[in-house]
């Protein structure tokens, strides 16, 4: 027998070896893939307005804003993580998808629970901001109000004060930041309680706490605070639980707008897009911008919302007949689409001079 089948007989039962342990076990890897798109300014299943207004006018047209998701392997206990190989493969051969290593996913110690935790709450501040940024970009001052977030167990405002109480004043006095309402309450002389003004569904009121004292010598009543909102009126985004994460603020924040004002941004056009929208009406990256042009494109969306720092990721997507444009702010984006809807051949915001003005930014 010479050398080579020597050396074959050897090499071809641990390369079979190899591909079983590869087949029958999970690669440290998770995945990306296309999700579906939820048309913003029309109805959910059971007919229900997604955007539902009380206390002002509405007006509605054909056009869609449809807000995009993406399908994300879930996270899973250390023993379990991963995906097999046949999965892996044919993730990784379908243009549409991504496959990234597990780490640059999922968090230590997240779970899909935890998971869907966080992004429920990162909708509801995203919807909140995306109301408050449509209001603004109308003319409609949008006060800021400072909220009990969250009580401690065991510590004195549990019981007394609720989750949601507006704060207004300690022992009389007003505080505009988080900062001087700690000041307030820690420079009260212990022992004594603090008379906290609240409001609470309308109604103003007055609750006696006496703080506790902790090892580090700083008075606490126990509450974490947080800012909120102070909206003229209702306007509740009525989207399916199971959709969590941030990155559908911009499409939220364009679709109140669109629903409030006479006129259409969309010139009965469908149109999709993503971006995290912030407070002061910026837009935000998001992850999977590939996989969300692929669901757009899908669903036949004639121009998508790409936000400027998802730019050149978007570039190399397979966007068919979709337009791309460039998202920095909610003002801008509001502008450009008015243009499209008057012509869909208007120039818009291009993501090809979106390196050129990161760079100026810079």
């Amino acid at each position: 027998m010479n050398q080579r089948l020597v050396a074959a007989c050897i090499a071809v039962p641990a390369i079979i070896g190899l591909l079983l342990v590869a087949l029958f076990n999970r690669l440290p890897y998770a995945t990306y893939s296309p999700g579906g798109t939820v048309d913003v300014l029309g109805s959910d299943s059971n007919d229900a307005e997604v955007i539902q207004v009380d206390g002002h006018q509405v007006y509605r047209d054909d056009g869609q804003l449809r807000m995009t998701t993406v399908r994300v392997s879930p996270a899973q206990l250390p023993d379990e993580r991963g995906i097999g190989l046949v999965s892996l493969l044919g993730t990784w051969f379908d243009p549409d998808n991504a496959v990234y290593p597990y780490g640059a996913v999922h968090e230590e110690g997240e779970t899909q629970q935890s998971n869907q935790q966080q992004g429920a709450v990162q909708m509801a501040t995203s919807q909140d901001a995306a109301v408050e940024v449509a209001l603004e970009e109308m003319g409609i001052e949008v006060p800021q109000v400072l909220k009990v977030a969250a009580l401690t167990e065991g510590l004195p405002a549990q019981g007394k004060l609720q989750v949601g109480d507006v704060l207004l004043t300690i022992n009389g006095q007003t505080f505009t930041d988080q900062d001087a309402l700690v000041k307030l309450i820690n420079d009260a002389p212990q022992g004594k309680p603090v008379e906290v003004g609240i409001e609470r569904q309308g109604t103003k009121q007055t609750i006696s706490i006496t703080p506790v004292v902790d090892d580090a010598g700083v008075q606490r009543i126990g509450i974490t605070p947080g800012f909120d909102f102070d909206f003229p009126f209702e306007v509740k985004i009525n989207i399916s639980p199971e959709i969590g994460g941030p990155s559908a603020g911009l499409i939220f924040s364009l679709a109140v707008y669109d629903t409030l004002t006479p006129g259409s941004l969309t010139g009965g056009r469908a149109i999709a897009g993503t971006g995290e929208i912030r407070p002061d009406g910026s837009v935000g990256p998001i992850g999977g911008i590939q996989q969300k042009i692929a669901g757009a494109r899908g669903d036949g969306a004639e121009l998508f919302l790409v936000p400027i720092d998802n730019c050149d990721d978007a570039l190399q997507a397979d966007n068919g007949d979709m337009r791309l444009m460039m998202a920095q702010d909610m003002h801008d984006v509001r502008l450009a689409l008015e243009d499209y809807a008057a012509d869909p051949d208007a120039d818009l915001p291009s993501c090809e001079d979106a390196d050129a003005i990161l760079a100026e930014a810079s």
